[in-house]
């Protein structure tokens, strides 16, 4: 997967994970969610990666989710704006799906929270 939210570094068997949007104030964005559990993931698998520690680029660790649609904000997971407007019980929770990421990774998940951590 090409990360576009996010950037990732292994080095001395720890994986660093950067919330990489820091003209946005790293705000969330459901590709974001997407790349952090695909590196999770990827992470809980390699053998060579003893921990992950995330953070943020820029003075914001995360702004809280995006929400403006232009820059990939999606209220609640969709855009009503294209006329998507599943039930509510179809729409999955970004940041518990996120959670559940973290949870299942066997590898110790270390929060570096650079200035404001909202949402």
């Amino acid at each position: 997967m090409d990360y576009q939210d996010i950037k990732t570094d292994l080095s001395e068997q720890m994986l660093t994970i950067t919330l990489n949007r820091p003209d946005r104030l790293n705000a969330f964005t459901l590709r974001m969610k997407d790349e952090l559990v695909h590196a999770l993931a990827e992470a809980d698998r390699n053998d060579d990666i003893r921990a992950v520690i995330v953070t943020g680029a820029g003075k914001v660790f995360c702004a809280g989710m995006e929400m403006q649609p232009e820059d990939g904000g999606h209220l609640f997971g969709y855009d009503d704006a294209e006329g998507m407007n599943p039930p509510l019980e179809t729409i999955r929770d970004s940041g518990g799906e996120l959670s559940l990421a973290i949870y299942n990774c066997r590898k110790p998940v270390i929060g570096a929270i650079n200035g404001a951590a909202v949402g």
